[in-house]
């Protein structure tokens, strides 16, 4: 098939280089597949029958520090970082996957075929090359058309290659808004159990990837419904059929899905979304009947409980310690701001001491994002603004001890006193 595609010059030059020294050169996997669908490619990779040691040799600088073959070619003189690192990797042919997660042996090949038969799903199996020919072996292109994902080949070889596939699959249709074809669905439900082969490392990097889609409530409860939730957060999946009352139409699970979901409409960053994903994880072990008339369900402490758990939830991820510590304070906080007359501004000021200045409104974020998630079309406006005007009013004012301008040895000086904890207590008043 024929067809002209946009490329980048430094990325025709690299394919040029290689087809200058007599070797194949295509374009392959998700950049081909992005230019297909009008998208910027995040990756360009690069496929050759040109060995690793050809590869490293043709190009001034590279880096080849891998079992696979992938030499990654720097070109230090392009400021654009998408650009400046283009992976070519020899067509290859991949043996038994003893492990679940990487082929026990790899041997290269000269022929592109070998390459695109061992690739993962059929809209990832295309490839390109600077004659404009496209070549689609597995019904890629079809399959972007219909706007479903598909496994090359059958969907059991595949997920026992590679068991981080069945949430690769998973990602791809909340990425691109596909759905996944029923034979492939029907594999990943039969594979699911094999992510206990898989590291946290690698289930953190998909389901973060997850999370910054555009539809990441669309990722959980598919994920859910294929079986796969259960390896990744467990603990999330106990908020179903979880019902709340009162102001709650929706149960902890769905509550939490659109309240995920706001924060991916808003474009919010990874944080957030983990803190709306998060909030909300210590509503089931908390949940005790109401007491008198209304006999609602009550959730106190839940914050406290869901704080512990998101560390231990994060932890078992191996999430950054700077990342663990924001989420964990704007799921600890995120009850704070629930009726604006009875928020005092010292009580404003203490919470903007524990989450930061630098974060207060990450945590009206969070707080906007639970509001939306209980079935209410908007934030209220009053209440907003509310809120936003005494932050406004505490953020120009001191917010802890620290920033007054009276310290402890002026204290001590004035009224004459020992150091001791009651020099302390006049600060804070001094502070409130």
């Amino acid at each position: 098939m024929k067809i002209d595609l946009k490329i980048p010059d430094v990325v025709r030059e690299t394919l040029e280089t290689l087809e200058d020294k007599g070797y194949l050169a295509y374009l392959v996997g998700g950049c081909v597949r992005d230019l297909l669908l009008g998208a910027e490619p995040k990756d360009w990779d690069i496929t050759t029958n040109a060995k690793p040691e050809e590869i490293a040799a043709i190009f001034p600088k590279t880096v080849y520090e891998n079992n696979f073959g992938t030499v990654t070619v720097i070109h230090e003189e392009i400021e654009d970082l998408k650009l400046r690192n283009i992976e070519i990797t020899p067509f290859r042919l991949e043996a038994k996957y003893s492990d679940h997660r990487h082929p026990d042996e790899v041997r290269f090949s000269d022929k592109l075929e070998d390459d695109l038969k061992r690739r993962d799903f059929t809209i990832n199996a295309l490839a390109y090359d600077l004659k404009g020919q496209l070549f689609d072996l597995y019904g890629g292109v079809r399959d972007l058309k219909d706007k479903v994902v598909s496994t090359v080949g059958s969907p059991d070889e595949r997920f026992t290659e590679d068991a981080l596939r069945l949430l690769r699959a998973v990602r791809f249709a909340s990425q691109l808004c596909f759905t996944i074809n029923i034979a492939t669905e029907e594999g990943i439900a039969r594979n699911a159990s094999l992510l206990r082969n898989i590291s946290a490392e690698r289930i953190r990097d998909e389901l973060l990837k997850t999370l910054m889609t555009s539809q990441p409530d669309f990722g959980l409860s598919l994920s859910h419904k294929l079986g796969l939730l259960q390896y990744v957060l467990p603990e999330l999946e106990q908020g179903i059929g979880i019902e709340q009352g009162g102001e709650h139409i929706y149960d902890v699970w769905e509550h939490t899905l659109r309240a995920v979901k706001h924060t991916a409409n808003k474009d919010w960053p990874l944080e957030i979304r983990l803190a709306a994903l998060l909030h909300d994880i210590g509503k089931p072990p908390s949940r005790r009947a109401g007491v008198g008339k209304s006999k609602q369900w009550t959730f106190y402490g839940h914050e406290v409980i869901g704080e512990r758990m998101t560390r231990t939830i994060l932890d078992r991820l191996k999430l950054s310690n700077k990342t663990k510590d924001l989420v964990e304070k704007l799921v600890r906080n995120h009850m704070f701001f629930s009726d604006p007359d009875k928020i005092t501004m010292s009580a404003v000021r203490r919470i903007i001491a524990n989450v930061g200045a630098e974060h207060i409104w990450d945590l009206m974020k969070v707080r906007a994002a639970d509001r939306i998630g209980m079935g209410r079309p908007k934030e209220d406006p009053y209440r907003l603004r509310r809120y936003e005007a005494m932050i406004e009013e505490a953020l120009s004012q001191p917010t802890s001890v620290a920033m007054l301008k009276i310290d402890g040895k002026k204290v001590i000086e004035v009224i004459r006193e020992t150091p001791g904890p009651r020099i302390c207590w006049i600060l804070h008043g001094l502070l409130n």
